[in-house]
């Protein structure tokens, strides 16, 4: 009967490996092509010198679009992204002419960029960005998982689970098969030294998945994005600026003024709360009585009580650049009009208030890229002149004049 077990102990020693080496393809695989992976790079390294659209939007270098890999090979495009100055001087005949078409500008090199790197760059230039849409319920900020490296980090649990099972049915089949039982810890180890390469890649995967979660994190520190603290009074903006159509401005009048929006004073709630006492419900008169408790003010006299300690209503604040960055609100709301919406989000609607944009320094660069001025704005005729002789004709973003400039926001 021993016997019997001999040819499955065969069989299963001469696939033992190749079992191994189906999984580790399946980790290969799961992030073949990854576009979120390739967006995230292509922001961080091309955008600056790229539109995405077509070839004619140029910025520094061309537009990019799914053409790029009908014009261009595969290989070829590996080569001009980690060196194009090394292409150029080979004298690879579409290298030169690029670099003469713009006007002899040198491509920055990316040698550090894996074929898979730019493999997913070339997928998500392919596809196209997608239209982010963004729903937000008055509810607690959530952040988003990481989809990719949550399944890397499972897919290596099960590979390893699937190792100390393989390494189990191994031992079986020995002692089935009469041979010399071997402990399981021993035979794990035997298995290591026989097959170092594959230490060596589970540590390396291991390690990168892990250099990746904390690249993951990092980048999210001080995007408070979706923020939505308590606030002292449950102020409603979709009541105030939505129903009732109450200007932004009038109670954060210091935005057209001033680099700071500002936290409107409790005197300008005063300015329709002394004669408007109630709430559209028992909680609402609550919140209000919260203003007159502040202020000492009595809402049946209607009159503020002689000698009362006033007590500031303690708001907090939900939208907070960094100390480095300098965000000017006059010159975005009063000179180049921009709506409270475009930052802000449709505050209309918002029961409670919360963050609605990353307010990244990515996110304001894009924004000034994509955004042009209105020529008819004689700001831009005094102060830019120069510029709009220099660009005329064409449609003219901020960036162009001046608005990727550090000093702008880091003096």
């Amino acid at each position: 009967m021993k016997g019997f077990y001999n040819p499955f102990l065969s069989l299963f020693k001469l696939h033992f490996n190749v079992l191994l080496i189906f999984q580790i393809c399946c980790i290969v695989s799961l992030n073949a092509q990854d576009i979120d992976a390739g967006a995230s790079l292509y922001k961080a390294n091309c955008t600056s010198c790229h539109y995405m659209g077509p070839y004619e939007k140029k910025l520094i270098g061309p537009g990019l679009n799914a053409e790029i890999l009908e014009k261009y090979s595969r290989e070829w495009l590996y080569d001009w992204i980690r060196n194009s100055s090394e292409l150029i001087e080979s004298g690879d005949k579409q290298a030169v002419a690029i670099y003469e078409e713009f006007n002899k500008a040198v491509m920055t090199a990316f040698p550090q960029f894996s074929n898979e790197d730019i493999d997913n760059i070339l997928a998500y230039i392919e596809q196209g960005p997608e239209e982010e849409v963004v729903e937000i319920a008055a509810v607690e900020s959530v952040e988003a998982p990481e989809t990719n490296q949550t399944t890397l980090f499972i897919v290596l649990a099960l590979v390893l689970g699937n190792l100390m099972l393989l390494i189990y049915v191994k031992n079986v089949l020995k002692t089935a098969a009469g041979e010399k039982k071997v402990g399981f810890f021993s035979s794990a180890l035997s298995w290591v030294r026989l097959n170092p390469s594959f230490v060596i890649l589970f540590s390396v995967v291991f390690v990168f998945a892990g250099m990746k979660g904390c690249w993951n994190s990092l980048s999210k520190v001080g995007v408070a994005q979706n923020y939505q603290p308590d606030q002292p009074i449950a102020f409603s903006h979709q009541l105030h600026a939505g129903e009732q159509g109450i200007d932004c401005n009038y109670c954060h009048h210091s935005a057209r003024e001033s680099a700071h929006s500002g936290i409107p004073s409790a005197n300008v709630c005063m300015n329709c709360h002394t004669h408007i006492n109630e709430g559209r419900s028992e909680e609402g008169t609550k919140e209000i009585n919260k203003i007159y408790a502040a202020l000492g003010f009595d809402p049946n006299s209607k009159t503020y009580i002689p000698g009362y300690e006033q007590k500031p209503i303690e708001w907090v604040r939900i939208h907070n650049l960094p100390d480095l960055a300098y965000f000017n609100h006059a010159q975005h709301v009063n000179v180049a009009g921009l709506e409270c919406q475009t930052c802000h989000g449709e505050v209309e609607e918002m029961e409670v208030a919360y963050q609605h944009s990353k307010l990244t320094m990515g996110w304001c660069i894009n924004c000034h890229r994509e955004t042009e001025i209105d020529l008819d704005n004689p700001y831009y005729h005094d102060l830019h002149a120069n510029w709009i002789d220099k660009y005329h004709g064409e449609e003219i973003t901020v960036d162009m004049i001046g608005g990727r400039e550090c000093a702008k926001c880091h003096y």
